[in-house]
C-alpha cells in the first residue's frame, strides 16, 4: 500500500500525547514536514512503514517521536540501525532533543571506540539503542547484548543497510530480532531491489512516498564540468577561490583521495579538515565538531559522510569524483539545500564518465547542465613541507599562505618533506562497498 502526499496540519492533530506535545512546542517543532505528518500516525498505530523523502526533509523526528511515544506507553526496547558513526551520533543528539524531557535514555553502539562503556550504557536499560551493524553484531556474538526486548527496529538509510555491504548481519539482527516487532525503514533512495528485499523482514508495510525515491533536494542548484583528471586540483583551486565565504563539503571517492586534497586545500591557504575510515573516531569527532563550529571552513569527506550529518551553513558540495552509484549522489547533495535552505552542487567529470551523469539524470528526473571550464591558475609548486590540519607554530620553517589578495606568512612546526602534488594516483579509484 502505498501513501503520497504534501498536505500538512500540526503535531497536535497527529495523535502525539499532551506530554509530548508540549515538549514539541517548547523546542520549537510546531508544524511537521510532509513526512512527518504521513508517517507519525500510521506509525503510532503500530502499523510497518516503508517511508521515502528528499534529503533533509525530517525523518528522524517521522520516526523518532511515535518510536519515543510508543516505548513511554509499552514495555519494550527500541533499536535503530545506521550505516555509520556519524549518523548514529546524529540520530542520537536529535532524539534526545526532544526525548530527554521525557525521561528517555539511549545508548549508542559504534565502531572505532571501546565498547566497555557502550556495554555499561546498555546495562542500564536505555529506552532505544542505536548502533551500526558491526558493532552490534559484535556484541551479539559476545553475549553482551540481547533482542530479546525489541519492540521496534528501524533502519534509517534502509537502502545502504540493505545493500551487500551490510546484508548479512542485518538478516542476523532481524531473525533474532522478536518477530512481532514493528519495522520502520526510511531513506532518499531505494531501488526496486532493496523495496522488496525489504519486504522479507516486513509485515504488510505501508510505503509512504512524498517525493517519487531519487529525488534531489529542491533547493539545490546543480552544475557539471567535464574535465580531465589531472585539471581537477586546479579546477577545485580556482573555485575554492570563487566561493571564497561559502562553507563547503567535498566528496572523493577513496580514504586516500580525501587525505591527499585536504593536504593540497590547506597548501591553498583555506581551512580544512577530513574525515574517512583512516580515521580514528575519535579524529572524526574533532573534524566533524570543528566543521560544524566553522573551524574548518573546508571538510574533505568519503561517502562516510554522505548520509551521516546534517550541518545547516554548509552552502556548496564539490563531487570531486563521482561515487560509485547514483543514489549516492542524491545523498551527496542534499548535505546542501537543508530544511528549506539553498544551495549548490558542483560535480567533476570526466570524459569517461559521462555515462554516469546520464544514470544520475534518469534517477532525478532532470538534466544537469555543463558549464564551460574556467580559467584554470597555474599549477603550484609543491610545498617544501607537509602542511598540518592543525599547525604548531615554531622558528623553523615556514610557507606563505594565501590570505585575501596577498599572502601571510605563517611559521609551523618542521616535519620531514613529503610528496605533495595534485594529481591522484589511480589507487584512490578502488571501489569500496562498505562505508565504515
Amino acid at each position: 500500500m502505498t501513501q503520497t502526499g504534501h498536505d500538512v496540519g500540526r503535531f497536535a492533530d497527529l495523535g502525539i500525547g499532551k506530554n509530548f506535545l508540549a515538549v514539541l512546542t517548547q523546542k520549537g517543532f510546531d508544524i511537521p514536514t510532509p513526512i512527518q505528518h504521513q508517517v507519525i500516525p500510521a506509525a503510532l498505530q503500530g502499523k510497518d512503514v516503508v517511508g521515502i523523502a528528499q534529503t533533509g526533509t525530517g525523518k528522524t523526528l517521522a520516526y523518532g517521536i511515535p518510536l519515543i511515544q510508543r516505548l513511554a506507553l509499552a514495555k519494550g526496547q527500541g533499536l535503530i540501525l545506521v550505516p555509520t558513526r556519524e549518523l548514529a551520533l546524529q540520530v542520537e543528539q536529535a532524539l534526545r532533543q526532544v526525548g530527554t524531557p521525557l525521561g528517555l535514555r539511549t545508548a549508542v553502539v559504534i565502531g572505532g571506540v571501546s565498547q566497555h562503556a557502550q556495554v555499561q550504557s546498555i546495562k542500564r536499560n536505555p529506552h532505544i539503542v542505536i548502533a551500526t551493524p558491526g558493532r552490534l553484531d559484535d556484541l551479539m556474538k559476545q553475549k553482551l547484548y540481547r533482542l530479546d526486548r525489541i519492540s521496534i527496529i528501524v533502519l534509517d538509510e534502509a537502502d545502504r543497510m540493505l545493500d551487500v555491504g551490510f546484508l548479512p548481519q542485518i538478516k542476523i539482527i532481524m531473525k533474532t530480532a522478536p518477530q512481532n516487532r514493528q519495522t520502520l525503514l526510511f531513506s532518499a533512495t531505494m531501488p526496486l531491489s532493496i523495496s522488496q528485499l525489504a519486504s522479507v523482514f516486513m509485515k504488510m508495510p505501508l510505503r509512504i512516498e512524498i517525493a517519487p525515491q531519487g529525488t534531489s533536494a529542491e533547493h539545490v542548484e546543480q552544475e557539471v564540468f567535464v574535465i580531465r583528471k589531472n585539471d581537477k586540483m586546479r579546477l577545485l583551486d580556482s573555485l575554492l577561490q570563487q566561493y571564497h565565504d561559502d562553507t563547503v563539503l567535498i566528496f572523493s571517492r577513496t580514504k586516500h583521495g580525501a587525505k591527499k586534497i585536504a593536504r593540497d586545500i590547506r597548501y591553498m591557504g583555506h581551512t580544512s579538515t577530513e574525515i574517512h575510515g583512516n580515521r580514528s573516531q575519535a579524529q572524526r569527532t574533532i573534524a566533524m565538531q570543528g566543521f560544524i563550529n566553522k573551524k574548518f571552513r573546508i571538510m574533505v569527506a568519503t561517502d562516510i559522510a554522505a548520509r551521516g550529518i546534517d550541518v545547516r551553513h554548509i552552502s556548496l558540495v564539490i563531487n570531486f569524483d563521482l561515487p560509485d552509484n547514483s543514489e549516492d549522489y542524491v545523498h551527496r547533495i542534499g548535505r546542501t539545500g537543508r530544511a528549506g535552505d539553498s544551495g549548490k552542487a558542483i560535480s567533476f567529470v570526466t570524459p569517461s564518465e559521462k555515462a554516469d551523469i546520464r544514470n544520475i539524470e534518469r534517477l532525478i528526473r532532470k538534466s544537469l547542465p555543463v558549464l564551460s571550464l574556467p580559467a584554470l591558475p597555474p599549477e603550484r609548486s609543491k610545498p617544501a613541507i607537509a602542511i598540518s590540519e592543525t599547525p604548531v607554530k615554531t622558528a623553523h620553517s615556514s610557507f606563505h599562505r594565501r590570505s585575501g589578495n596577498g599572502y601571510q606568512k605563517q611559521q609551523f612546526g618542521s616535519r620531514p618533506p613529503r610528496r605533495q602534488g595534485y594529481h591522484h594516483s589511480s589507487s584512490q579509484h578502488a571501489r569500496q562497498t562498505r562505508v565504515s
